[in-house]
């Protein structure tokens, strides 16, 4: 919604306009309000990053449509032929990543290694998207479990996916609803089961007991319960591992590609420049 004045541009010189859509809202306001508003007047099409988005940010009656993202090609040549293991040296680890934002369920996450600090066999490991400072101010208020590990922010978390047993998005349903959840597929392409919030985007990518488990972070005992029986469950891990291999490879670089495409088709000979676009 932001490149406001790009969007201006191509209406007032009878140029298609295609936004490509990933955030819910802006703040203040009244920025939102004035955003959306310059969106309907010039939008020819509407592209949204999943079902979830197109219905929680309505812009007029702009033909729209959804196109998913897609892994980076990086990572998928690092999953691709990954071997899943439910155990990484006899340890079940329980892996999330997340900035460090009560609302992402990182309580949440403290508290589930909290709950299971009896079990010398779980380590849950924390990839903290944040400057270190913010890292060293975040644990001042939050104690830190003897069994987690906080690794600092990386640009390339494939090391982690390749070790995980289980991945965790927390977010809470109530404060911060993923529009798509990226990292839910980066998991996925590693053959990583996950446990996805109950709302948003995430319902999208994962079935209830087919690629893992779809649970409202805040019920902390369901959580906990959840997490033992993956734990304690190699062949069912192995079985949700296949089906995240099956799913990841629907969102392949070549998909996006493909998927564009075919959102355009027809709008590039519209503009006034076709014969050499």
């Amino acid at each position: 919604l932001l490149p406001f004045g790009a969007a201006l541009f191509g209406r007032l010189t009878g140029r298609p306009v295609v936004y490509h859509l990933h955030e819910v809202s802006l703040s203040p306001a009244p920025l939102h309000w004035f955003l959306v508003g310059v969106a309907r007047f010039t939008a020819t099409r509407l592209l949204y990053v999943s079902d979830f988005h197109r219905q929680r940010l309505p812009i007029g009656r702009i033909p729209s449509r959804t196109v998913y993202n897609s892994l980076d090609a990086g990572m998928q040549r690092r999953a691709k032929g990954h071997a899943y293991r439910h155990r990484s040296g006899g340890v079940f680890r329980v892996l999330m990543l997340a900035t460090l934002r009560d609302y992402k369920g990182v309580p949440e996450f403290l508290d589930l290694a909290r709950r299971l600090a009896g079990r010398p066999d779980l380590h849950f490991d924390l990839v903290a998207n944040d400057e270190p400072a913010d890292v060293k101010r975040y644990f001042a208020r939050h104690d830190l479990p003897q069994n987690l590990t906080v690794h600092p922010q990386t640009a390339d978390p494939s090391d982690h996916y390749a070790v995980a047993s289980l991945v965790l998005n927390l977010s809470r349903p109530d404060q911060w609803v993923e529009t798509f959840g990226l990292t839910l597929i980066e998991a996925m392409a590693f053959g990583v089961p996950v446990l996805v919030p109950p709302v948003g985007g995430p319902m999208e990518l994962v079935e209830e007991g087919v690629q893992g488990y779809r649970i409202d972070s805040r019920d902390g005992e369901r959580l906990e319960q959840r997490v033992l029986a993956l734990a304690d469950d190699e062949a069912l891990c192995l079985r949700l591992s296949a089906a995240c291999h099956e799913r990841a490879a629907r969102f392949l670089p070549e998909a996006l590609d493909r998927s564009l495409r075919e959102a355009l088709v027809g709008l590039v000979s519209a503009g006034p420049d076709a014969e050499n676009s």
